[in-house]
Protein backbone atom coordinates (compact mmCIF):
# COMPACT_ATOMS: atom_id res chain seq x y z
CA UNK A 1 0.00 0.00 0.00
CA UNK A 2 2.79 2.48 0.83
CA UNK A 3 4.60 1.99 -2.62
CA UNK A 4 1.04 2.44 -4.40
CA UNK A 5 0.72 5.75 -2.68
CA UNK A 6 4.27 6.73 -3.24
CA UNK A 7 3.08 6.22 -7.32
CA UNK A 8 0.19 8.35 -6.53
CA UNK A 9 1.40 11.24 -4.59
CA UNK A 10 5.02 11.37 -6.61
CA UNK A 11 3.39 10.99 -10.12
CA UNK A 12 5.46 11.67 -13.14
CA UNK A 13 4.23 14.48 -14.60
CA UNK A 14 5.15 13.43 -18.56
CA UNK A 15 5.07 15.59 -21.12
CA UNK A 16 3.48 14.36 -24.76
CA UNK A 17 6.19 15.39 -26.85
CA UNK A 18 8.79 13.47 -24.41
CA UNK A 19 6.47 10.36 -25.06
CA UNK A 20 6.26 10.34 -28.03
CA UNK A 21 9.54 10.63 -29.72
CA UNK A 22 11.28 7.80 -26.97
CA UNK A 23 8.74 5.59 -27.38
CA UNK A 24 8.93 5.72 -31.38
CA UNK A 25 12.73 4.61 -30.84
CA UNK A 26 12.12 2.00 -28.47
CA UNK A 27 9.24 0.45 -30.72
CA UNK A 28 12.02 0.68 -34.01
CA UNK A 29 15.00 -0.69 -32.16
CA UNK A 30 13.41 -3.79 -29.88
CA UNK A 31 11.70 -4.50 -33.80
CA UNK A 32 15.24 -4.97 -35.23
CA UNK A 33 16.05 -7.03 -31.98
CA UNK A 34 12.77 -9.21 -32.76
CA UNK A 35 13.53 -9.68 -36.25
CA UNK A 36 17.53 -9.83 -35.62
CA UNK A 37 18.26 -7.20 -37.92
CA UNK A 38 19.96 -5.12 -35.40
CA UNK A 39 23.89 -5.07 -36.15
CA UNK A 40 25.98 -4.96 -33.33
CA UNK A 41 29.23 -3.50 -34.29
CA UNK A 42 31.27 -5.81 -32.12
CA UNK A 43 30.91 -9.03 -33.03
CA UNK A 44 32.10 -10.36 -29.67
CA UNK A 45 28.56 -8.64 -28.36
CA UNK A 46 26.69 -11.18 -29.62
CA UNK A 47 25.69 -13.14 -27.39
CA UNK A 48 24.75 -11.13 -25.22
CA UNK A 49 21.55 -9.74 -27.62
CA UNK A 50 19.11 -11.62 -24.95
CA UNK A 51 20.78 -8.99 -22.01
CA UNK A 52 20.26 -5.93 -24.56
CA UNK A 53 16.88 -7.18 -25.13
CA UNK A 54 16.00 -7.43 -21.79
CA UNK A 55 16.89 -4.15 -20.75
CA UNK A 56 14.87 -2.75 -23.54
CA UNK A 57 11.63 -4.54 -23.30
CA UNK A 58 11.70 -4.59 -19.41
CA UNK A 59 13.13 -0.41 -18.72
CA UNK A 60 13.00 0.87 -22.25
CA UNK A 61 16.56 1.15 -22.16
CA UNK A 62 18.04 2.05 -25.78
CA UNK A 63 21.09 0.49 -27.10
CA UNK A 64 23.60 2.80 -27.99
CA UNK A 65 27.31 1.63 -29.98
CA UNK A 66 28.95 5.55 -30.52
CA UNK A 67 30.29 6.05 -26.59
CA UNK A 68 33.29 6.88 -24.59
CA UNK A 69 33.50 5.86 -21.33
CA UNK A 70 36.44 6.82 -18.75
CA UNK A 71 36.03 4.88 -15.08
CA UNK A 72 37.88 7.36 -12.17
CA UNK A 73 38.74 5.16 -9.40
CA UNK A 74 38.87 7.97 -6.95
CA UNK A 75 36.65 11.47 -6.30
CA UNK A 76 39.60 13.85 -6.44
CA UNK A 77 39.68 12.51 -10.53
CA UNK A 78 35.73 12.55 -10.70
CA UNK A 79 35.64 15.85 -8.98
CA UNK A 80 38.27 17.91 -11.63
CA UNK A 81 36.64 16.75 -14.57
CA UNK A 82 33.46 17.61 -13.38
CA UNK A 83 34.51 20.78 -12.77
CA UNK A 84 36.52 21.17 -16.05
CA UNK A 85 32.68 20.16 -17.57
CA UNK A 86 30.70 22.20 -15.62
CA UNK A 87 33.27 25.41 -16.61
CA UNK A 88 32.99 24.67 -20.43
CA UNK A 89 29.28 23.96 -20.46
CA UNK A 90 27.39 26.56 -23.04
CA UNK A 91 23.90 25.60 -22.79
CA UNK A 92 22.30 23.37 -20.18
CA UNK A 93 23.66 21.71 -16.85
CA UNK A 94 21.25 18.88 -15.17
CA UNK A 95 22.82 17.68 -11.64
CA UNK A 96 20.87 14.83 -9.50
CA UNK A 97 22.68 14.02 -5.95
CA UNK A 98 21.66 11.82 -3.15
CA UNK A 99 23.83 13.93 -1.03
CA UNK A 100 25.55 16.94 -1.26
CA UNK A 101 27.65 18.49 1.69
CA UNK A 102 27.99 22.01 2.80
CA UNK A 103 31.56 21.26 2.44
CA UNK A 104 34.67 22.64 0.74
CA UNK A 105 34.17 20.37 -2.60
CA UNK A 106 30.50 20.99 -1.90
CA UNK A 107 30.94 24.85 -2.01
CA UNK A 108 33.04 24.84 -4.47
CA UNK A 109 30.88 22.79 -7.10
CA UNK A 110 28.25 25.23 -5.65
CA UNK A 111 30.29 28.28 -6.61
CA UNK A 112 30.85 26.71 -10.14
CA UNK A 113 27.40 26.53 -10.94
CA UNK A 114 26.95 30.00 -10.06
CA UNK A 115 29.06 31.11 -12.37
CA UNK A 116 27.71 29.59 -15.12
CA UNK A 117 24.16 30.11 -14.29
CA UNK A 118 25.21 33.76 -14.14
CA UNK A 119 26.53 33.42 -17.67
CA UNK A 120 23.12 32.56 -19.15
CA UNK A 121 23.39 28.58 -18.39
CA UNK A 122 20.20 27.15 -17.87
CA UNK A 123 21.00 24.93 -14.45
CA UNK A 124 19.17 22.45 -12.57
CA UNK A 125 19.74 20.37 -9.38
CA UNK A 126 17.36 18.25 -7.37
CA UNK A 127 19.11 16.46 -4.04
CA UNK A 128 17.81 13.91 -1.94
CA UNK A 129 15.76 15.39 1.28
CA UNK A 130 16.85 12.93 3.29
CA UNK A 131 20.20 12.03 1.79
CA UNK A 132 21.47 15.55 2.24
CA UNK A 133 19.46 16.16 5.10
CA UNK A 134 22.20 17.62 7.48
CA UNK A 135 23.02 20.21 4.30
CA UNK A 136 21.01 23.86 5.01
CA UNK A 137 19.34 24.86 1.94
CA UNK A 138 21.46 28.24 2.55
CA UNK A 139 24.35 26.42 0.41
CA UNK A 140 21.90 27.08 -2.54
CA UNK A 141 20.96 30.44 -2.05
CA UNK A 142 23.57 32.05 -4.81
CA UNK A 143 22.93 29.51 -7.13
CA UNK A 144 18.68 30.09 -7.22
CA UNK A 145 19.90 33.86 -7.02
CA UNK A 146 21.65 33.46 -10.10
CA UNK A 147 18.93 31.80 -11.63
CA UNK A 148 19.66 27.96 -10.89
CA UNK A 149 16.75 25.84 -10.32
CA UNK A 150 17.07 23.72 -6.97
CA UNK A 151 14.45 21.11 -5.64
CA UNK A 152 14.53 18.31 -3.19
CA UNK A 153 13.67 15.00 -3.40
CA UNK A 154 10.91 14.61 -2.33
CA UNK A 155 8.49 16.59 -0.72
CA UNK A 156 8.82 17.67 2.65
CA UNK A 157 5.52 16.62 3.50
CA UNK A 158 6.14 12.77 2.76
CA UNK A 159 9.58 13.03 5.17
CA UNK A 160 7.90 11.50 8.12
CA UNK A 161 6.64 8.64 6.26
CA UNK A 162 9.03 8.00 4.09
CA UNK A 163 12.11 8.62 6.17
CA UNK A 164 13.94 5.63 5.47
CA UNK A 165 12.67 4.16 2.46
CA UNK A 166 11.85 5.32 -1.25
CA UNK A 167 15.10 7.46 -1.58
CA UNK A 168 16.31 8.95 -4.79
CA UNK A 169 19.67 7.19 -4.23
CA UNK A 170 20.58 7.76 -7.93
CA UNK A 171 23.92 10.35 -9.01
CA UNK A 172 23.50 12.05 -12.52
CA UNK A 173 24.76 14.59 -14.40
CA UNK A 174 24.46 15.77 -18.01
CA UNK A 175 26.17 19.01 -19.18
CA UNK A 176 24.98 20.38 -22.88
CA UNK A 177 22.94 17.14 -23.26
CA UNK A 178 26.38 15.38 -24.85
CA UNK A 179 28.19 14.13 -21.47
CA UNK A 180 27.16 12.08 -18.33
CA UNK A 181 27.69 11.14 -15.19
CA UNK A 182 26.80 8.29 -13.21
CA UNK A 183 28.47 6.08 -10.24
CA UNK A 184 28.46 6.21 -6.72
CA UNK A 185 30.68 8.93 -5.94
CA UNK A 186 28.31 12.04 -4.41
CA UNK A 187 29.08 15.16 -3.11
CA UNK A 188 31.41 15.54 -0.14
CA UNK A 189 34.46 15.53 1.39
CA UNK A 190 34.33 12.30 2.95
CA UNK A 191 34.26 10.66 -0.61
CA UNK A 192 37.92 11.85 -0.58
CA UNK A 193 38.44 10.12 2.47
CA UNK A 194 38.83 13.63 4.11
CA UNK A 195 36.98 12.47 7.23
CA UNK A 196 36.62 9.62 9.47
CA UNK A 197 37.24 6.84 6.98
CA UNK A 198 40.54 8.06 5.45
CA UNK A 199 40.82 5.06 2.98
CA UNK A 200 37.59 5.66 0.29
CA UNK A 201 37.86 3.54 -2.64
CA UNK A 202 34.85 4.03 -5.27
CA UNK A 203 34.05 3.71 -9.06
CA UNK A 204 32.45 6.27 -10.97
CA UNK A 205 32.32 6.90 -15.05
CA UNK A 206 31.87 9.59 -17.65
CA UNK A 207 30.07 8.69 -20.91
CA UNK A 208 29.67 11.08 -24.26
CA UNK A 209 27.59 9.69 -27.06
CA UNK A 210 24.07 8.88 -27.26
CA UNK A 211 23.65 6.70 -24.22
CA UNK A 212 23.72 10.52 -22.42
CA UNK A 213 20.11 10.90 -24.05
CA UNK A 214 18.86 8.07 -21.76
CA UNK A 215 20.36 9.71 -18.67
CA UNK A 216 19.36 13.49 -19.47
CA UNK A 217 15.51 11.10 -20.21
CA UNK A 218 16.26 9.89 -16.79
CA UNK A 219 16.76 13.43 -15.31
CA UNK A 220 14.64 15.05 -16.25
CA UNK A 221 11.92 12.39 -15.17
CA UNK A 222 12.92 12.38 -11.86
CA UNK A 223 12.95 16.42 -12.11
CA UNK A 224 9.13 16.18 -13.19
CA UNK A 225 8.62 13.74 -10.58
CA UNK A 226 8.85 17.31 -8.16
CA UNK A 227 9.02 20.19 -10.10
CA UNK A 228 6.14 21.41 -12.73
CA UNK A 229 8.87 23.04 -14.37
CA UNK A 230 7.01 25.46 -17.01
CA UNK A 231 10.23 25.70 -19.61
CA UNK A 232 9.27 22.30 -20.41
CA UNK A 233 5.40 22.65 -21.12
CA UNK A 234 6.20 23.72 -24.72
CA UNK A 235 8.70 21.16 -25.74
CA UNK A 236 9.06 22.21 -29.56
CA UNK A 237 12.11 20.70 -31.65
CA UNK A 238 14.53 23.61 -30.42
CA UNK A 239 13.97 22.31 -26.64
CA UNK A 240 14.36 19.07 -27.53
CA UNK A 241 17.42 19.37 -29.77
CA UNK A 242 18.55 21.67 -26.47
CA UNK A 243 18.28 18.87 -23.91
CA UNK A 244 18.88 15.67 -26.62
CA UNK A 245 20.71 17.33 -29.29
CA UNK A 246 20.48 14.81 -32.68
CA UNK A 247 23.96 15.39 -33.55
CA UNK A 248 26.60 13.87 -31.34
CA UNK A 249 30.23 13.85 -32.18
CA UNK A 250 30.73 10.08 -31.95
CA UNK A 251 33.91 9.77 -29.71
CA UNK A 252 33.88 5.80 -29.03
CA UNK A 253 32.42 2.75 -29.92
CA UNK A 254 31.01 0.90 -26.61
CA UNK A 255 27.98 -0.16 -26.39
CA UNK A 256 25.93 1.08 -23.42
CA UNK A 257 22.16 0.87 -21.85
CA UNK A 258 21.13 3.46 -19.07
CA UNK A 259 18.55 1.11 -16.61
CA UNK A 260 17.36 2.74 -13.79
CA UNK A 261 14.39 0.94 -11.23
CA UNK A 262 12.89 2.13 -8.53
CA UNK A 263 10.10 1.73 -6.21
CA UNK A 264 7.60 2.70 -9.06
CA UNK A 265 9.07 0.39 -11.37
CA UNK A 266 7.23 -2.35 -12.97
CA UNK A 267 10.08 -4.75 -11.75
CA UNK A 268 13.63 -4.65 -10.22
CA UNK A 269 15.13 -3.82 -13.38
CA UNK A 270 19.02 -3.75 -12.49
CA UNK A 271 18.26 -6.92 -10.15
CA UNK A 272 17.09 -8.33 -13.51
CA UNK A 273 19.63 -6.86 -15.25
CA UNK A 274 22.28 -8.60 -12.68
CA UNK A 275 21.07 -11.52 -12.84
CA UNK A 276 21.07 -12.26 -16.73
CA UNK A 277 24.94 -11.11 -16.66
CA UNK A 278 25.64 -13.63 -13.94
CA UNK A 279 23.78 -16.97 -15.43
CA UNK A 280 25.24 -15.96 -19.19
CA UNK A 281 29.01 -15.73 -17.11
CA UNK A 282 30.72 -18.86 -18.72
CA UNK A 283 34.18 -17.96 -17.11
CA UNK A 284 34.40 -15.25 -14.22
CA UNK A 285 32.43 -12.85 -11.71
CA UNK A 286 33.81 -10.03 -10.55
CA UNK A 287 31.51 -8.44 -8.07
CA UNK A 288 32.80 -4.96 -6.02
CA UNK A 289 29.63 -3.22 -2.92
CA UNK A 290 29.57 -1.82 -0.46
CA UNK A 291 26.51 -4.19 1.05
CA UNK A 292 25.72 -7.43 -0.01
CA UNK A 293 22.17 -8.56 1.46
CA UNK A 294 20.61 -10.19 -1.88
CA UNK A 295 17.31 -11.84 -2.03
CA UNK A 296 17.05 -15.24 -2.31
CA UNK A 297 16.72 -15.38 -5.91
CA UNK A 298 20.00 -13.66 -6.50
CA UNK A 299 21.88 -15.74 -4.03
CA UNK A 300 20.95 -18.78 -5.62
CA UNK A 301 22.07 -16.97 -8.93
CA UNK A 302 25.58 -16.44 -7.72
CA UNK A 303 25.88 -20.06 -6.11
CA UNK A 304 24.46 -22.04 -9.21
CA UNK A 305 27.51 -20.06 -11.29
CA UNK A 306 30.09 -21.31 -8.60
CA UNK A 307 28.66 -24.37 -9.04
CA UNK A 308 28.69 -24.44 -12.43
CA UNK A 309 32.74 -23.70 -12.17
CA UNK A 310 32.32 -20.08 -13.12
CA UNK A 311 34.99 -18.02 -10.90
CA UNK A 312 33.18 -16.35 -8.48
CA UNK A 313 34.83 -13.16 -6.61
CA UNK A 314 33.09 -10.72 -4.55
CA UNK A 315 35.25 -7.73 -2.64
CA UNK A 316 33.37 -6.18 0.17
CA UNK A 317 34.70 -3.64 2.63
CA UNK A 318 37.09 -4.14 5.54
CA UNK A 319 36.16 -0.88 7.37
CA UNK A 320 32.13 -0.77 7.26
CA UNK A 321 30.30 2.96 7.50
CA UNK A 322 27.60 1.00 9.05
CA UNK A 323 28.44 -1.59 11.39
CA UNK A 324 24.65 -2.92 11.53
CA UNK A 325 24.55 -3.60 7.94
CA UNK A 326 27.98 -5.10 7.72
CA UNK A 327 26.48 -8.10 9.85
CA UNK A 328 24.36 -8.63 7.62
CA UNK A 329 26.83 -9.09 4.55
CA UNK A 330 28.98 -11.13 6.58
CA UNK A 331 26.18 -13.68 7.60
CA UNK A 332 25.88 -14.17 3.93
CA UNK A 333 29.77 -14.94 3.87
CA UNK A 334 29.77 -18.46 5.06
CA UNK A 335 26.64 -19.46 3.03
CA UNK A 336 28.70 -18.40 -0.43
CA UNK A 337 32.38 -19.76 0.73
CA UNK A 338 30.27 -23.39 0.60
CA UNK A 339 29.80 -22.94 -2.49
CA UNK A 340 33.32 -22.24 -3.72
CA UNK A 341 32.78 -17.89 -4.12
CA UNK A 342 35.53 -16.01 -2.94
CA UNK A 343 35.34 -13.28 -1.32
CA UNK A 344 37.63 -10.37 -0.22
CA UNK A 345 37.43 -7.59 2.46
CA UNK A 346 38.99 -3.86 1.15
CA UNK A 347 41.60 -2.76 3.31
CA UNK A 348 39.58 0.56 3.53
CA UNK A 349 35.80 1.07 2.99
CA UNK A 350 34.92 0.19 -0.41
CA UNK A 351 31.67 1.65 -1.67
CA UNK A 352 32.05 1.24 -5.35
CA UNK A 353 29.21 -0.65 -7.15
CA UNK A 354 30.34 -3.01 -9.87
CA UNK A 355 29.66 -6.11 -11.85
CA UNK A 356 32.19 -7.63 -14.84
CA UNK A 357 31.28 -11.02 -16.48
CA UNK A 358 33.79 -12.86 -18.81
CA UNK A 359 35.94 -9.65 -19.03
CA UNK A 360 33.21 -8.64 -21.70
CA UNK A 361 30.23 -7.02 -20.00
CA UNK A 362 29.96 -4.65 -17.08
CA UNK A 363 27.99 -2.58 -15.31
CA UNK A 364 28.75 0.28 -12.82
CA UNK A 365 26.39 2.29 -11.13
CA UNK A 366 24.71 3.40 -8.07
CA UNK A 367 23.09 0.12 -7.27
CA UNK A 368 24.24 -2.12 -4.32
CA UNK A 369 24.26 -5.46 -4.26
CA UNK A 370 21.21 -5.42 -1.72
CA UNK A 371 17.15 -5.51 -1.55
CA UNK A 372 17.16 -2.04 -0.15
CA UNK A 373 18.67 -0.42 -3.55
CA UNK A 374 17.03 -3.59 -5.61
CA UNK A 375 13.63 -2.54 -4.81
CA UNK A 376 13.08 0.53 -2.26
CA UNK A 377 15.07 3.13 -3.39
CA UNK A 378 15.88 4.77 -6.90
CA UNK A 379 19.08 3.68 -9.05
CA UNK A 380 20.54 3.70 -11.76
CA UNK A 381 23.08 2.27 -13.77
CA UNK A 382 25.07 1.57 -16.96
CA UNK A 383 25.57 -1.47 -18.79
CA UNK A 384 28.42 -1.39 -20.77
CA UNK A 385 29.10 -3.88 -23.85
CA UNK A 386 32.97 -3.36 -24.65
CA UNK A 387 35.95 -6.11 -24.03
CA UNK A 388 38.64 -3.39 -23.46
CA UNK A 389 36.27 -1.47 -20.74
CA UNK A 390 35.49 -4.98 -18.86
CA UNK A 391 39.50 -5.93 -19.04
CA UNK A 392 39.88 -2.45 -17.51
CA UNK A 393 37.60 -3.44 -14.79
CA UNK A 394 39.37 -6.38 -14.08
CA UNK A 395 42.78 -4.76 -13.57
CA UNK A 396 40.78 -2.13 -11.14
CA UNK A 397 39.24 -5.70 -9.35
CA UNK A 398 43.16 -7.12 -9.21
CA UNK A 399 44.71 -3.85 -8.54
CA UNK A 400 42.07 -3.41 -5.83
CA UNK A 401 43.11 -6.97 -4.40
CA UNK A 402 46.62 -5.84 -3.24
CA UNK A 403 44.87 -3.91 -0.46
CA UNK A 404 42.44 -7.27 0.24
CA UNK A 405 42.61 -9.84 2.92
CA UNK A 406 40.48 -12.99 1.63
CA UNK A 407 37.78 -14.53 4.03
CA UNK A 408 37.91 -18.37 4.56
CA UNK A 409 35.95 -20.86 5.85
CA UNK A 410 38.91 -20.54 8.88
CA UNK A 411 38.04 -17.08 9.80
CA UNK A 412 34.38 -17.76 10.01
CA UNK A 413 34.29 -20.72 12.01
CA UNK A 414 36.93 -18.23 14.41
CA UNK A 415 34.01 -15.60 15.10
CA UNK A 416 32.98 -15.45 18.38
CA UNK A 417 29.24 -17.06 19.47
CA UNK A 418 28.22 -13.50 20.22
CA UNK A 419 29.19 -11.94 16.39
CA UNK A 420 27.71 -15.59 15.12
CA UNK A 421 24.41 -14.98 17.10
CA UNK A 422 24.64 -11.20 15.91
CA UNK A 423 24.95 -11.95 12.12
CA UNK A 424 21.96 -14.66 12.57
CA UNK A 425 20.09 -12.02 14.03
CA UNK A 426 20.65 -9.44 11.39
CA UNK A 427 20.11 -11.98 8.88
CA UNK A 428 16.55 -12.31 9.98
CA UNK A 429 16.11 -8.70 9.35
CA UNK A 430 17.94 -7.81 6.16
CA UNK A 431 14.83 -7.86 3.78
CA UNK A 432 13.44 -4.26 6.58
CA UNK A 433 16.96 -2.77 6.34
Amino acid sequence: GQTISVKLRLRIRRKPKFDAKVNKILYDQLKLLNNEAFELKDTNMEKYVDLIRLNLKQNGSLYSQDNAVKIFTSAYEKYRQLLFDIENAKESINLLYFIIRNDDIGRKIIQALTKKAQDGVIVRLCYDEVGSILTSPRLFKPLIKAGGMVQKFSPSIFFLKLQANFRNHRKIVVIDGKIGYLGGINIGNEYMGLKRIKNWRDTHIRIVGSAVKMLQLRFFLDWLYIFDDEDLDDFDEEKLNLYFPSKIEAKGSTGVQIVSSGPDSFDDEIKNGYMKMINSAKKSILIQTPYFIPDDAFLHSIKIAALSGVDVQIMIPGVPDKRFIYLGTLSYVSDLLNYGVRVFKYDGFLHSKSIVIDDEVSSIGTTNFDVRSFTLNYEVNAFIYDTNIGIRNRKIFEEDLKYCTEITQVDMDKMSKIKKFMCAIVRLFTPLI
